[in-house]
């Protein structure tokens, strides 16, 4: 898996490091991990994250810790539209199941 160091991260985004460090304070799902020597390094998750926090920072105006906020409803949604269409493929398969034994009945 690749990692970015605080540097990298810096020049592939644009924020600075002192606001990536603040972002981690203020943001829940925001915590990249540290070597033994207390340097950061960040996944791609994170910087994913991290451009999506840039956005919704710079360019729709929420703070970050709104943004931090709106980045866990999301997930929330996601989490929510995975369970509604594991329940709907479940209600499907009854169905199908149904009509087999209807079919097999006539």
């Amino acid at each position: 898996m690749a990692s970015f160091s605080i540097s990298e991260v810096e020049e592939l985004t644009g924020i600075k490091a002192h606001v990536l460090r603040y972002w981690e304070d203020v943001v829940p799902s925001f915590k990249p991990q540290k070597d033994d020597g207390g340097r950061r390094f960040y996944t791609q998750r994170e910087v994913d994250l991290i451009f999506r926090l840039k956005y919704l920072i710079y360019e729709k105006k929420f703070t970050a810790e709104g943004a931090g906020q709106q980045i866990l409803d999301e997930a929330q949604a996601v989490q929510d539209s995975a369970e509604i269409i594991q329940q709907i493929r479940l209600a499907r398969q009854e169905l199908l199941e149904l009509l087999i034994k209807t079919k097999s009945i006539n």
